[in-house]
C-alpha cells in the first residue's frame, strides 16, 4: 500500500524560506509525476508545483520564481524549496504521488505559516 508523507512544515516571517519534503513508500516502480498542492480554509485545492520524470516542471503563476520543485534521484521523494515566502502562502501543504493528482495518492498534509 502506498503511504506518502510530507515534512519541513513550520512557521516563518515574510521574505524567508522553508523546504518541504515528501517520501512516497510502498511502490517499487517510479512514480512518472509527483507534485505539491496547498489548500486554505473555504477555499479549493490548488496546484502549486509539478515535476515530471523527464524533469518537466508546472508552477502556479503566484510561486513562479520563488518556488522550485526537485527530486532526489530517481526517487519517489521530492521537495519543494520555498523562497521569498508571504503570507499569501499561509496553507496546508499536500504532496500527491501519481501523474495525474486525481488518480494519485495524497499525504496527509503539512502546515505552512507566514506571518506579515
Amino acid at each position: 500500500q502506498v503511504q506518502v508523507a510530507e515534512s519541513g512544515g513550520g512557521e516563518v516571517q515574510a521574505g524567508e524560506s522553508l523546504r518541504l519534503s515528501c517520501e512516497a513508500t510502498g511502490r517499487s516502480f517510479i512514480f512518472a509525476g509527483m507534485s505539491w498542492h496547498r489548500q486554505v480554509p473555504g477555499k479549493e485545492r490548488e496546484m502549486v508545483a509539478r515535476l515530471w520524470l523527464d524533469g518537466t516542471t508546472q508552477y502556479a503563476d503566484s510561486v513562479k520564481g520563488r518556488f522550485t520543485i526537485s527530486r532526489d534521484g530517481v526517487k519517489n521523494t521530492i521537495f519543494l524549496q520555498m523562497d521569498s515566502l508571504e503570507p499569501e502562502d499561509t496553507a496546508v501543504y499536500y504532496c500527491n504521488a501519481g501523474l495525474l493528482p486525481e488518480n494519485g495518492y495524497w499525504g496527509p498534509g503539512t502546515k505552512v505559516t507566514v506571518f506579515a
